[in-house]
């Protein structure tokens, strides 16, 4: 049994979310349909059931409890085997802001954006609240339509995210093709890069001085030609939107400009202004900021963020911690939990550090970071807001618990756990990778480990490196919370994933091509009956 999403929706929450004001952030070569048989009715569910909770029985398989949101009946289904991919955006985070019960206005998230569709009008003022891409399309969609708009991106915060056009670098190349071109892949420091048979390559140019400043030249060109195509600092207005991270340190927030006409002049009419501070409460009608600043105004779209953890109840109580999913941290930890385990994340650490040392010198992006929960005039007492200190998740290549117990019975798997510019490929391929796993059939079987405690240390300690390595490659993105978001690192966690299946991991025909052309959806659309043949052949 495959469970998609908590909603009411099997297409999960983006199809909700889907309108003329929105575009997707990526070139249509990259958006080839791949083979799959999965639909509602293969996966035997209906879109009215809510998923209450999910109990690991001893014997194999599990008992989920729903409750139908129409008849509001419980049921319990049992399942030998069950797929989690309830997917990254499906609830949204809104905090409580001081003073909002006076505001008199909506109060929404971007989730929800559809449903306040008549805000996006003339002679309407919107606070926008948030500096991801989302924020970027809503200031966009609102300035066109005449609204008046305030832009409050936090000066505690992350920042506003990295936005470039379609074509990146004196190459000239889509940024999708050109974090999915293997050559440029080895600039990328990479705890898994050896998947790709590149090892050399990859320890001359991050374990060397030399390699290391050119490595460190790949990505101040990358980042210095965004910033000088976009102008930033031609217009005190444009300058308040300059990325405050590491060109290289950003994961997939990185986003392009995907809009009708020039977004920077639409946002330097007088309709548009941005303000970099904190809300500190609302009154009736207005959002007062920190500095005393106040914003008078009909409506605040607070675009705050997702929960990271899966919108699913695990039972008996503790099993997250064996099943590598986020929780609050443990103090008094039984050595089951691999996410508190500090004697290993430490070796992890010191790992990371030694393999790439351009990692230790990378700059804070902002010294003054509060998370937003901890924020003056911001509250929440959701456990699962994403920037609580949850643990991260600990699954063995991002997708199954390294427990022994679950790599004996072989009978959950997570998917869509993974953030990248490749994700139908990465969800293509993680869909036959659970198959195989669930079957006993990969050539790279970490099943294989039960019963052998060094097999088993291994694949744990691989676990924790490979889960650990965000909060050091992409502390905004992945971090020591979220779930691993990465970019020019995508090819060889494909290229580990066909290693795993005994699959072609070069798949181009030649050494050229094999560094030079960009790796797309084309380029794996056979692994299907390339994984057919393998097994006929061997059975």
């Amino acid at each position: 049994m495959s469970i998609r999403t908590s909603l009411w929706t099997l297409r999960g929450s983006g199809s909700r979310r889907m309108n003329t004001f929105l575009a997707l952030s990526s070139m249509p070569t990259t958006r080839l349909t791949l083979p799959s048989s999965a639909s509602r009715r293969s996966f035997g569910s209906t879109p009215r059931s809510w998923w209450l909770s999910i109990w690991k029985p001893r014997r194999r398989g599990w008992e989920l409890t729903t409750l139908n949101s129409e008849t509001k009946v419980e049921a319990k289904l049992f399942t030998r085997r069950l797929i989690v991919a309830t997917g990254q955006t499906s609830e949204a985070f809104i905090p409580h802001f001081d003073g909002q019960e006076t505001f008199g206005g909506p109060i929404f998230h971007g989730k929800d954006w559809p449903l306040y569709a008549d805000t996006v009008k003339k002679d309407y003022t919107i606070t926008v609240f948030g500096a991801s891409k989302f924020a970027w399309d809503a200031v966009y969609q609102y300035a066109l339509a005449g609204a008046k708009v305030n832009w409050v991106i936090r000066s505690s915060g992350h920042g506003p995210c990295w936005m470039s056009s379609s074509w990146v670098t004196p190459l000239k190349r889509w940024i999708e093709q050109l974090a999915n071109t293997r050559a440029l892949t080895w600039f990328s420091p990479c705890v898994w890069g050896e998947n790709d048979g590149y090892v050399g390559t990859r320890n001359f140019l991050q374990g060397t001085a030399v390699g290391r400043t050119i490595t460190g030249g790949f990505w101040s060109v990358l980042g210095q030609d965004v910033i000088t195509a976009n102008k930033y600092d031609a217009d005190p207005k444009t300058a308040k939107l300059k990325p405050w991270t590491n060109a290289m340190m950003t994961g997939p927030s990185f986003s392009i400009f995907n809009y009708k006409s020039d977004f920077f002049e639409a946002i330097k009419t007088d309709q548009v202004t941005i303000h970099v501070g904190e809300i500190d409460h609302l009154s009736p009608g207005a959002v007062h900021l920190a500095d005393g600043t106040k914003l008078e105004c009909d409506g605040l779209l607070s675009h705050t963020g997702w929960k990271h953890v899966p919108l699913l109840k695990f039972l008996p109580e503790g099993i997250e911690k064996e099943l590598g999913i986020p929780h609050l941290p443990l103090q008094n930890d039984d050595g089951v939990d691999l996410a508190s385990d500090e004697q290993l994340l430490q070796k992890a650490d010191e790992e990371i550090l030694k393999t790439f040392p351009i990692l230790k010198d990378v700059p804070s992006w902002n010294p003054n970071y509060v998370p937003l929960h901890e924020q003056k005039g911001i509250k929440t007492d959701e456990v699962d807001a994403p920037s609580k200190p949850q643990t991260p998740y600990m699954l063995y290549h991002f997708l199954v618990p390294p427990a022994e117990r679950f790599l004996k019975t072989r009978d959950i798997a997570f998917t869509g756990c993974v953030s990248n510019f490749s994700n139908p490929i990465t969800s293509y391929l993680s869909g036959l990778w659970i198959s195989a796993y669930f079957n006993g059939k990969l050539a790279n079987n970490p099943g294989a480990a039960v019963g052998d405690k060094e097999a088993l240390a291994k694949i744990k300690y691989e676990t924790i490196l490979y889960n650990r390595f965000g909060k050091w490659r992409y502390p905004t993105d992945w971090g020591s919370s979220k779930v691993p978001a990465f970019i020019f690192d995508a090819v060889p966690y494909l290229d580990m994933l066909l290693n795993d299946l005994g699959l072609q991991t070069h798949r181009k025909g030649g050494w050229w091509s094999e560094m030079w052309s960009p790796y797309g959806p084309r380029d794996y659309k056979t692994v299907n009956e390339e994984w057919k043949k393998l097994h006929q052949t061997k059975e």
